[in-house]
This record gives structure tokens, C-alpha cells and sequence, in this order.
């Protein structure tokens, strides 16, 4: 089993739509917070930090997919259960449960990657190979 972390999110008003249901953009926010908390609980520094140590300026997001299975409301709490599912020479797969107690309320997998700025053009960002030492932090 892969290794878990899990971050925690109390869900306001402002949070649901007017039926009072979280708005589903809301999760891939929430997803989003909790991969950089996986990291950084895992020992990573935060990537303005490690933009110094070695250039890798985050993990932006390439593809997302989200399965819904539950609603939630303002006034509860949720965990967001993260671990990389897989790791590929250049992009990891990261997997999040969404619980409210023992429910699973969605399931989230986002592709992500490590970027440097590109050294040809600052402009744009460059994948690199996945760093060993970030993915031995995180095994």
C-alpha cells in the first residue's frame, strides 16, 4: 500500500452552491493543497525553497479526473487521503480519497510532473526526470 497522507478541510458557506452542496471545483482546490501538503510532510521543501536547491519550481497538474460519490455540506469536515499511486521516469500519478468519517465522498487521480523554468526560454517550464531523493522522501 502506498504511503498516505492526509490533510484535513472544514467546509464553509461559501464553499457550496445554493442547494448547499460543495461546489465540485472545490475539490480539485482542496486536491490541489493537499498534494503540496503530501510533500511537504514528507520532508520536500516548500517549492520556492527548492526552486534554490535544485531549480524544480513545483508539479503542475496535466491531467485530472475526479469521480464523484457523495455530496458534503458547509459545517462538516472532510480528509483528503493523498499517496502517489505510481511513479514514471518523468510524471507521478497522485491519488486522493475524499472522506467524510469512513464515507468516501469522491476519488481524485491527477498526473502531475516536476518543472524546471526552461533554460531556453524562462517563459515557459520544462519536465524533468522525477528527483530520486524527493521520491525516496515520499515512499
Amino acid at each position: 500500500m502506498a504511503h498516505t497522507i492526509v490533510y484535513n478541510v472544514d467546509i464553509n458557506f461559501g464553499d457550496c452552491d445554493p442547494a448547499g452542496i460543495v461546489f465540485f471545483p472545490n475539490y480539485s482546490k482542496w486536491m490541489d493543497s493537499s498534494s503540496l501538503n503530501f510533500f511537504v510532510k514528507n520532508g520536500v521543501p516548500i517549492w520556492r525553497e527548492l526552486t534554490k536547491i535544485n531549480g524544480i519550481i513545483g508539479t503542475p497538474l496535466l491531467e485530472i479526473n475526479t469521480k464523484f460519490l457523495i455530496s458534503a455540506t458547509y459545517g462538516e469536515q472532510i480528509q483528503i487521503h493523498t499517496c502517489v499511486k505510481e511513479w514514471r521516469e518523468k510524471i507521478f500519478i497522485q491519488e486522493h480519497i475524499v472522506k467524510r468519517g469512513s464515507e468516501v465522498l469522491c476519488i481524485g487521480l491527477e498526473t502531475r510532473a516536476f518543472c524546471i523554468k526552461h533554460p531556453e526560454d524562462p517563459k515557459k517550464i520544462k519536465i524533468v526526470p522525477v528527483p530520486k531523493d524527493i521520491k525516496d522522501l515520499c515512499q
